[in-house]
């Protein structure tokens, strides 16, 4: 500021005033200042801005998931690039931590906000029993939940309503839509024994993912229908792939929580000597490159990852900037059939 103050021939004070938007200087001082400022690479201190109460310019993700099945998730991989791209035109910064659990993100946003460390907060994988949105409730941390939280109904209308917590937006899919999608399908394609290869059973989408499983099913009278849930990664994929295709009556389609898992079933099942998708038809609810390798080619369920990320950071953004907390739905995934799919054989 004193380098500032001399090339612009102003107090510091003065420097102060303008570069923090506060009265006291006129106009003309203030963008004087402003374009010395620019000229010097000058950026405003985190820390001081932190110390006087206007905030830490940073916002934080915190990740409660296995740091092996992270480097491999595709839909992750994709968000982050997504938030990263709207909090850099913003001059945001990213705190990023992975921990084990969720008690252990709860101690995370404790310390953060105890610290000023982060503006606000985006949580991710909402749980079916979730103490996180009471506990930033609690902090006045501002936070968007990227997903459905537990007891919110799923709604294909586009959103825009009231969240159910006073400080957090939500930007959510609607997974039930998307399962009944890929259900409906199958049974167009005379599938009457599917088997669904989940993820984390704590986790609210896989609670919706079951339970509009479940209920379409019951629509269409498929009384040979299950999940089974894991932990996301290939190994656990494949070793489930393997138990329900060794049973008596195996199923002929499988549908997968993600990409990994898809592509793992598909290896496993041509190693036990079956045929994709003459024997079994399998089904990606992520689509990546990864489905592209896979041969055959992996039908998946399409969505925008980036562009959801991008909504998420947006949606953030809009809070600090003294928004309404509001809901935010986004658009059904697409299904795009591929190699992997062909009417049942029985």
């Amino acid at each position: 500021m004193k380098d500032i103050a001399q090339r612009a021939g102003v107090s510091e004070s003065a420097v102060s005033f303008a570069l923090n938007d506060r009265p006291g200087v006129s106009e003309v001082t203030r963008d004087r200042v402003r374009r010395v400022a620019e000229q010097l690479g000058w950026r405003p201190s985190t820390a001081a801005r932190a110390l006087s109460g206007e905030g830490s310019a940073t916002v934080g993700l915190v990740l409660a998931r296995p740091a092996a099945t992270l480097g491999v998730d595709s839909f992750f991989l994709q968000l982050i690039s997504g938030i990263q791209e709207i909090l850099s035109d913003r001059q945001l910064g990213l705190l990023f931590q992975v921990v084990e659990d969720v008690e252990a993100e709860c101690a995370v946003y404790r310390r953060w906000w105890a610290e000023h460390r982060v503006d606000g907060v985006l949580m991710v994988d909402p749980r079916t029993a979730d103490p996180r949105p009471g506990l930033l409730d609690e902090l006045g941390l501002p936070a968007v939940v990227i997903g459905a939280l537990p007891g919110t109904r799923d709604d294909a209308s586009g959103g825009g309503g009231a969240p159910p917590h006073r400080g957090l937006s939500q930007v959510r899919a609607d997974d039930a839509g998307a399962m009944a999608a890929v259900v409906g399908r199958l049974h167009e394609l005379g599938h009457r024994r599917i088997a669904h290869i989940a993820g984390l059973s704590s986790l609210a989408h896989t609670e919706r993912r079951i339970g509009s499983l479940r209920g379409e099913a019951e629509r269409y009278g498929l009384a040979e229908v299950r999940s089974l849930t894991t932990d996301y990664s290939d190994t656990q994929g494949g070793e489930v792939t393997r138990r329900v295709l060794a049973g008596p009556r195996p199923p002929t389609a499988l549908i997968y929580d993600n990409d990994v898992m898809a592509a793992a079933g598909a290896a496993v099942t041509t190693g036990l000597g079956l045929r994709v998708p003459d024997d079994v038809s399998i089904v990606s609810w992520e689509d990546s490159a990864l489905c592209r390798l896979a041969r055959p080619w992996l039908t998946a369920l399409s969505r925008d990852s980036v562009a959801f990320g991008r909504i998420a950071a947006g949606e953030l953004a809009a809070l600090l900037d003294g928004g309404a907390a509001r809901t935010v739905q986004v658009p059904l995934p697409r299904l795009i059939e591929r190699e992997s799919t062909a009417p049942a054989r029985d």
